[in-house]
């Protein structure tokens, strides 16, 4: 069907949302506009769907959700007898209707569906689907997005994200799905309610949830009557109410909440990014914590699975990467419970592709196997499920990825932004006993372990030529890759697309077994390297750089020119 007929058939039907006839008809003499709107499919893979908010087949709207659903929906009853799904959803416009449109289908179909009765962080979801033993879970959402966007994240009965099989398996069902001629059926909400297709999820799973988010404490009480000050900001989103319920719980009462910041708003007018890793969603926290001289800033993103932070130093403020943070608690993690007697035997951690390899020396130090898996926190889950399925699950004991996610223990499946915040300051509270700030800690692990300086940087290309740069640009690294940077020569190629990792020295090349995806990756001299790949859930190009140097300031200068020259070699002008 031409573009043309698409945008006609949808000016004719799209009419359950009346935001959707008025788009459409603002757009009809803007060829471009419908263009974007109509060139190709929102396509639906392992992080399930996401878009622009608005009309068309590549945007989210109720009839996107409705057409996802019933491909999952087809899916689940071939799969199981009386399939189940736990939904829920943040903060982000529209997010409660696509929820409950998602709801109405599922029941339509006779499939259960367990529906929040408000917004709730994304791990609530993967705890959910294990806890209410369902055979799915939806999770409206599009992370850290900007306000124009929205997502539709599909987990398996495992509480794990969608593996690529499962999510293949489902696309293909949603590709034989009409959007108008019948094949998507549709209950009335209420209705569902009054048959039992459709359930609030009850309060008694949040209890449970936050019991086991609790129970990963490290050192028990060191929390309680501690005067650390924490500013909190869930930068508009789901994280308010059981991040600050889980603080309470551990002793941690001296917590402010940025007020412009407090409630939910799918706007996000005070941080249009509203994404932890960039120093702009925090200023009004940083500017709170100023005024009340606070020792620690936490910054949730909208779905409460990713977390930042800021700590307080003798020259102000320090914003710590991912990195950063992820590498003080496997170190604290690891430490503690290593003197505490309670670290297992044979312990396991996991981490991307994309992390720090400080990691690895941590790891080294105190004999703890680390795993490294591609970028996505649903390999992480899958290194759970393998050690669950071998009754090793006690083994587990932290995994992280450069993207401010980390989960301890194993109630959930995915990144948790609330478990990860109770850690930040247990953590927090307990190097204070010991008279250390979190600033001290950090400078002491690298000069203990090395001075590795991780960077990420990001470049966005919007809309159909920006998805053909992306493309243009992977494919010259992989025509003619980098041979040395800024002087250092590289050591090793590996193309985790074509599965393998290239010796440039010898030639030999060895085979990655882990599955495709399209990364390359340039081992440097010295330790350092860099790595490039397109974001699978937004039309970035990511680029992480690993400097290593004598001191943090000689690492801080070679990641500069790293960047640089790589910037320069791409081809990237912005």
């Amino acid at each position: 069907m031409e573009i043309k007929e698409k945008y006609e058939r949808w000016l004719r039907n799209a009419t359950d949302d009346k935001d959707l006839p008025e788009e459409l008809i603002s757009i009809q003499n803007d060829e471009e506009a419908v263009y974007e709107r109509f060139y190709r499919e929102l396509k639906f893979g392992t992080a399930g769907l996401r878009g622009i908010i608005g009309a068309g087949t590549n945007r989210m709207n109720v009839y996107t959700v409705r057409k996802a659903t019933q491909g999952l929906a087809n899916f689940l009853n071939k799969k199981y007898d009386k399939p189940s799904v736990a939904i829920s959803y943040d903060s982000r416009i529209k997010a409660d209707l696509f929820a409950r449109e998602a709801a109405r289908v599922l029941a339509a179909n006779g499939i259960k569906a367990y529906i929040s009765r408000e917004l709730e962080p994304t791990p609530v979801v993967s705890f959910a689907v294990r806890e209410l033993k369902t055979s799915a879970g939806i999770m409206v959402t599009a992370s850290h997005n900007r306000a124009p966007y929205n997502g539709y994240k599909c987990y398996g009965n495992d509480g794990c994200q969608m593996t690529d099989v499962n999510a293949d398996a489902v696309y293909s069902e949603i590709q034989n799905v009409d959007y108008f001629n019948g094949d998507i059926r549709l209950v009335d909400f209420e209705k569902g309610l009054e048959v039992g297709l459709i359930e609030w999820i009850d309060d008694s799973v949040y209890e449970s949830y936050l019991a086991r988010v609790q129970e990963q404490t490290v050192n028990e009480g060191v929390c309680s009557g501690s005067d650390l000050k924490v500013v909190y900001t869930p930068l508009n989103g789901a994280g308010n109410k059981l991040v600050r319920r889980i603080l309470d719980r551990i002793g941690i009462s001296n917590v402010t909440v940025v007020p412009e910041q407090e409630l939910p708003d799918g706007n996000f007018t005070t941080c249009p990014y509203p994404n932890p890793e960039e120093k702009a969603a925090l200023s009004l926290g940083l500017e709170l914590c100023k005024k009340t001289d606070a020792d620690l800033l936490l910054a949730t993103d909208p779905d409460s699975d990713r977390v930042g932070i800021a700590v307080k130093t003798k020259n102000g403020y320090r914003l710590m990467t991912g990195n950063e943070v992820g590498i003080m608690l496997m170190n604290y993690i690891l430490s503690c419970r290593k003197e505490k007697g309670t670290l297992p035997a044979n312990p396991v951690a996991v981490k991307t592709v994309v992390t720090s390899r400080l990691v690895d020396r941590i790891c080294e130090k105190y004999g703890c196997e680390l795993r490294v898996v591609l970028t996505g926190f649903k390999y992480i889950g899958e290194q759970i499920l393998l050690l669950e399925q071998k009754n090793e699950q006690d083994r587990y004991v932290f995994g992280f990825e450069e993207s401010y996610g980390y989960l301890a223990g194993t109630y959930v499946r995915d990144k948790d932004a609330v478990v990860a915040s109770m850690l930040i300051c247990e953590m927090a509270a307990y190097y204070r006993k010991n008279n250390k700030s979190l600033d001290e800690v950090m400078t002491s692990i690298y000069n203990e372990f090395g001075h590795y300086f991780n960077r990420t940087e990001s470049f966005e290309f919007d809309g159909a030529a920006g998805m053909k740069k992306m493309s243009d640009i992977m494919a010259s690294l992989r025509s003619k890759p980098l041979v040395d940077v800024c002087g250092l020569k590289v050591t090793e190629i590996s193309d985790f697309l074509e599965s393998f990792k290239k010796d440039t020295e010898s030639g030999k090349k060895e085979k990655i077994d882990l599955p495709k995806s399209n990364v390359l990756a340039f081992s440097l001299e010295g330790g350092s390297g860099v790595i490039v790949r397109p974001s699978g859930t937004e039309p970035k190009i990511k680029v992480y750089l690993t400097a290593v140097g004598k001191t943090q300031a000689e690492s801080a200068e070679l990641s500069e020119k790293m960047f640089r020259f790589v910037k320069e070699y791409m081809g990237i002008s912005e």
